[in-house]
């Protein structure tokens, strides 16, 4: 019972912020940023500004597919950002661009967030443990999926701060810089910040209930 009701909650945060995020993208997208420049021309703006010239911005396949790569120090835009002068095109270069930025001065939590990937993608592998430590009642072993997965969720809650720091960076340049105040520009970070949110909730919540799984072995 406790594990349909976190999968009916997971569904549900899921359902709920993608269809959000969406809404708020598709809905801007079709809202001019009257800056006359397209996403990628405010990317490589903003980059130069903060003196980031040697980092590089590029067109990358997709829809919302929009990253920094820190490995490369380059800022990927989706088709529909790079080309686009919309305010959701806007928006989300400022926020990619926020995160350059924070890796140029060494953002702590995104330093923190950096050393977890290994550790995180680790976690993927927690409910195979969980299981398999069920079946065979191996107690040690459902509290090593709780460690692993852990780290997960460790990661998921540093990614919030990181992601919430780059929107604000990003928004203060589109409102002062670009002139975007009041254009729509922050709901659309709101939005996409709100998928980071659901996501440390699931994440939180499958944790729960993997120690509730070892309470109760034990």
């Amino acid at each position: 019972m406790e594990y349909l009701t976190l999968i009916i909650v997971t569904v549900i945060l899921g359902f709920g912020t993608q269809w959000y995020i969406n809404h708020s993208y598709k809905k801007y997208s079709a809202v001019d940023s009257h800056t006359g420049l397209t996403g990628a021309q405010i990317a490589r703006r903003m980059l130069d500004d903060n003196g980031l010239q040697h980092v590089q911005v590029q067109c990358v396949g997709g829809t919302l597919t929009d990253h920094y790569d820190p490995s490369t120090q380059v800022v990927r835009l989706s088709e529909g950002i790079y080309s686009s002068t919309s305010v959701s095109a806007a928006a989300v270069a400022c926020h990619e661009c926020g995160h350059a930025v924070q890796h140029a001065q060494g953002y702590a939590p995104m330093r923190v967030r950096t050393a977890l990937v290994p550790l995180a993608n680790f976690g993927s592998s927690a409910w195979l443990l969980l299981m398999i430590g069920i079946f065979l009642q191996l107690t040690n072993l459902i509290l090593l999926a709780c460690v692993v997965y852990g780290f997960a969720v460790l990661f998921q809650v540093v990614t919030l701060p990181v992601e919430f720091n780059a929107s604000r960076r990003g928004l203060a340049y589109a409102d002062n810089t670009l002139g975007l105040a009041g254009s729509g520009a922050s709901t659309v970070l709101t939005a996409a910040a709100l998928t980071y949110v659901a996501a440390a909730l699931t994440s939180v919540m499958q944790l729960l209930y993997y120690l509730s799984v070892f309470a109760n072995d034990r």
